[in-house]
C-alpha cells in the first residue's frame, strides 16, 4: 500500500456583513473607548449586546454603558499564539464579566504566565492605539489591583494611549449608565478575513484516486454489496456502509447529468464568464463528479451531452471537459445519477 497523501491546506475568504443598530452602536462605541451592552426586559445587562432577548426572543434596544474593568470568570492558557491572534506572546483566553454586565466577554488577557491568571482576578481593558470600530479595538485585557488599600492604576492610563479619562473611572459604581448609542460616523458594516489552516489527508481510497489522476486515469471503488462504483472513492459505500477496496477504472468519457451557468467572476480565477460547471457521470461510475465544461458555447451545454477530459501539462486533474462529438446519452441511462 503506497503512503497516504497529506498536505497543508488553507481556506481563506473575506466575510462581509452589515450590522444592525445594536451592533453598530457596540462597534462604534469601541472605537470611542466606550463599552456598550443592552438591557433586557428583566433587567439583565448583556455584553456583548444582542438584538433579541435570548430567553424571550423579544427585540431589545435599551443600550447602557458598562465599565472598562471586570472580573475573569474562566480562562485557558494559549502557550503558542497563532497567526493574527491578538498577541504574539503566550496569553490567556478569558471570559471577562465587565463591571455592570451580567454576561462575559471573550478576549485575550495579557499575563506573564498561567500562574498569574486565576478565576476571579480583576482586569481592565487595554485599548488599541488605532481603533476602527471592531472588537480588535480592545487590544486585550490586563491585570490590575483595585483593592481598597491600593492606590489603584493611573486612571489616565486606562485607555493605554490617551490622557482623557474614561467615562467609568476606577472606583466608580458598577451600575451601567444609560446611553443613546448615537455617535458621529457610526460603523455600518464589517469585513473580516476568515482563514482556516490545517493539514488535510484524503485517506487511502482518495490517495489512490489522486495518484491515478497524475497518470490521467480515473479510478473508483466498487461496493462488495450493492456493486456500485464510486468516483471519487470514499473508502466505504455511503448506501451500504461497508468498506470498499476493489478498484475500478472508469471513463474517460462521461455524460453531463446536470449543470449550472456561472455569471459571477471569482477572485483569482482566470476564467471568463459566463461558463458552465456540470455534474459528469463517467462511463462505468455510479456517482457523478463535477467539472467545468469548455469547447462549446455555454448556451449549448445540455443534459445528456457526452464529454471527455482535457488535461494540461503536468496537471493532476482535468482542466475541463469538452464534447466528444458522440450523440447525446439517453435520459434513462443517467436519470438515477441526477
Amino acid at each position: 500500500m503506497p503512503d497516504v497523501l497529506k498536505a497543508p491546506l488553507v481556506v481563506e475568504f473575506p466575510f462581509t456583513r452589515s450590522v444592525g443598530p445594536v451592533q453598530s452602536a457596540f462597534l462604534t462605541g469601541l472605537r470611542e473607548r466606550v463599552v456598550l451592552g443592552v438591557r433586557t426586559g428583566d433587567g439583565r445587562t448583556l455584553v456583548p449586546p444582542v438584538e433579541y432577548d435570548p430567553v424571550t426572543a423579544e427585540e431589545i434596544r435599551d443600550l447602557v454603558e458598562v465599565a472598562p474593568t471586570g472580573t475573569v470568570t474562566t480562562w485557558a492558557w494559549n502557550h503558542a499564539p497563532r497567526r493574527d491572534q491578538p498577541l504574539d506572546t503566550p496569553f490567556a483566553w478569558a471570559l471577562v464579566r465587565l463591571d455592570g454586565a451580567d454576561t462575559a466577554l471573550l478576549h485575550a488577557l495579557d499575563a506573564p504566565g498561567p500562574d498569574a491568571v486565576h478565576t476571579g482576578m480583576r482586569v481592565r481593558i487595554r485599548w488599541a492605539e488605532e481603533r476602527t470600530g471592531a472588537i480588535t479595538d480592545i487590544a486585550c485585557f490586563e491585570p490590575y489591583d483595585d483593592s481598597p488599600d491600593d492606590d489603584g492604576p493611573d486612571v489616565d492610563s486606562l485607555d493605554g494611549n490617551s490622557p482623557d479619562r474614561d467615562r467609568h473611572d476606577v472606583g466608580s459604581p458598577a451600575e451601567p449608565i444609560a446611553h443613546t448609542g448615537e455617535f458621529t460616523d457610526p460603523v455600518t458594516g464589517i469585513i473580516a478575513a476568515a482563514r482556516l489552516d490545517y493539514t488535510y489527508s484524503p485517506g487511502r481510497a482518495q490517495t489512490a484516486y489522486i495518484n491515478a489522476l497524475a497518470e490521467h486515469r480515473n479510478v473508483g471503488e466498487r461496493c462488495p454489496s450493492c456493486r456500485k462504483v464510486y468516483v471519487p472513492p470514499r473508502g466505504a459505500c455511503p448506501t451500504c456502509g461497508v468498506a470498499t477496496s476493489e478498484q475500478v477504472e472508469v471513463g474517460p468519457h462521461g455524460t453531463v447529468t446536470t449543470f449550472c451557468i456561472v455569471n459571477i467572476k471569482a477572485k483569482n480565477l482566470d476564467i471568463e464568464v459566463p461558463y458552465v460547471y456540470a455534474h459528469i457521470a463517467l462511463d462505468g461510475a455510479d456517482l457523478a463528479l463535477h467539472g467545468r465544461i469548455g469547447g462549446i458555447p455555454y448556451d449549448q451545454v445540455r443534459m445528456g451531452l457526452r464529454v471527455e477530459p482535457v488535461w494540461t501539462q503536468g496537471a493532476r486533474y482535468p482542466d475541463h471537459y469538452r464534447p466528444t462529438g458522440e450523440p447525446d446519452a439517453d435520459y434513462d441511462t443517467y436519470r438515477e445519477l441526477l
